[in-house]
Formats: C-alpha cells, sequence, structure tokens
C-alpha cells in the first residue's frame, strides 16, 4: 500500500533532504508535493487530500500550527519538523502526533512514519489534530487535554483530572479524579518526559502524581492524595520533593 505524501518547508534545502531519506528509507512513502509556501501549502492540502503531511513548524507568514488551524478537515496524519521547541514538543507530545527534530536522525524518520501508517490504519488523524488545535489555543496546562492509546481506543484525559500515574511492567496505570482508571500501554517515562515539569512530580520511580492534589506528607515517606491514596516517596528524592513543594507553596503566597 502506497502512502501518499506532502512536504511543507521554507527551506528548500531541507526539503531536499528530506525527500532523499524518505526515498531509501520508507519506499511505502509516495511524496505528490513538496512547497515551501504554507500558504500554497494549505492548497495543495485541500486539492490533492494527502495521507501524511510532513509540516515544518517555524515557517515565516503562517506557522506549521496555523497551518493545520486554517484546514477545513485536517484527516491527515502530520509529523511535524522542529529545531527543538520545547512548546511545541509539549503540545504535539499531548496530542499524540509524531515530529522530528532537525537535522533528521534516520532511525526516528523510519519509527515516525511507522507509527503515522499504523495510525492511517486505525484513522485517529482527525481526532488528534483537532485536540491539538484545541490545546494550542489553552492557556493553561491543567486545562489541555492529552491522548493516550488504551485497550477501547483513544482516551482523551484533561490533565486536570489525573491524580496518579503508576507505572507496572511497561505499562502504566492512570488514576482519575472521578474514581476512575485505566491502563495505557505507554511506559512511566513517557508521562514523566511529558508531565513532570507542569505540575507533576515523579516521587519515586513507578509514581508520578499531580501536586494539585496532594493532601499531605507524611515523615516516614510517603505523600497522602485525594481520594486517601499512600504513595511512596524514594527516599533518595524526598530532600528535592519537599524543596519543590515549599516553592509552589511560596509561589501561590506572592
Amino acid at each position: 500500500m502506497s502512502i501518499s505524501v506532502i512536504i511543507i518547508d521554507d527551506e528548500p534545502k531541507a526539503i531536499a533532504t528530506l525527500q532523499n531519506k524518505i526515498e531509501r528509507f520508507c519506499p511505502k512513502l509516495n511524496i505528490i508535493a513538496t512547497t515551501t509556501k504554507p500558504k500554497e501549502g494549505i492548497d495543495l492540502i485541500h486539492k490533492l487530500l494527502p495521507q501524511l503531511v510532513f509540516l515544518d513548524i517555524a515557517m515565516p507568514e503562517i506557522n506549521g500550527f496555523e497551518l493545520l488551524k486554517r484546514i477545513k478537515t485536517p484527516n491527515f496524519e502530520i509529523i511535524f519538523a522542529t529545531a527543538f521547541d520545547d512548546y511545541a514538543i509539549e503540545a504535539i507530545n499531548q496530542s499524540a502526533i509524531g515530529y522530528l527534530v532537525k537535522p533528521v536522525d534516520n532511525d526516528d524518520l523510519i519509527k515516525s512514519v511507522h507509527n503515522a501508517c499504523k495510525n492511517i490504519e486505525e484513522k485517529t488523524a482527525l481526532e488528534k489534530n483537532k485536540n491539538l488545535i484545541k490545546n494550542l489555543g489553552v492557556q493553561l496546562f491543567q486545562d489541555k487535554k492529552i491522548i493516550v492509546p488504551s485497550q477501547n481506543g483513544l482516551e482523551f484525559l484533561k490533565i486536570r483530572d489525573i491524580i496518579h500515574c503508576e507505572g507496572t511492567d511497561g505499562y502504566t496505570k492512570i488514576y482519575l479524579n472521578k474514581n476512575d482508571s485505566f491502563l495505557s500501554s505507554y511506559s512511566i517515562g513517557h508521562f514523566k518526559k511529558l508531565l513532570e515539569h507542569q505540575g507533576f512530580y515523579l516521587v519515586h520511580k513507578s509514581h508520578l502524581i499531580n501536586l494539585n492534589f496532594i493532601e499531605k506528607y507524611l515523615n516516614e515517606g510517603y505523600v497522602v492524595l485525594s481520594g486517601n491514596t499512600n504513595v511512596p516517596v524514594s527516599r533518595n528524592r524526598r530532600n528535592d520533593f519537599l524543596n519543590s513543594l515549599k516553592e509552589m507553596h511560596n509561589g501561590e503566597d506572592e
């Protein structure tokens, strides 16, 4: 099965490099158009209806996110290209969308394309793209949603509703504010990378908690979360954790 592809990047050299790598390492992809002009890219997407778009984020006139917002029905897979902008990667990760850091690594390209092809078969692009667009318009991180694959499909979770993530055997059990929980195929490391700098703290190698749900800290090395859940705090993380709590409290007092 051939996957139709459009590449949109304001740098001709970047397009040529990516095109060459795709031809060498991703034979299933069929590049049907490329452009260095974002507005032309919008027209090409509406006209050619690609299955996959490689989209640069930092472009003049219209950046990659603004371009996506202008697509009437963004039901195609996206692999963003970025020079590593923290905000960009944060938003992309929350929506379970692929990205590549420039200069593009061959293995990263192959992995991203593999995931994109799988997602094309599962037809999840429209929901994920809509969620990304919505998240980009939300100013408070806790009001945003993340998309998490589960046994039943895709779960759209408000970050403010996540109390606690518990890693076990490569999976993660997510506990929510409504006495609900479910198992994700993502590891605890994935959620650590996604959430720990935004109000979450990895108190133990297997436990990531939302600091907004802390009820108390016990001297024997446990934190009590809403719902009377006791979570262990690793001995080597206790001082740093308590300092983080003090900083959060001081920030609220200011």
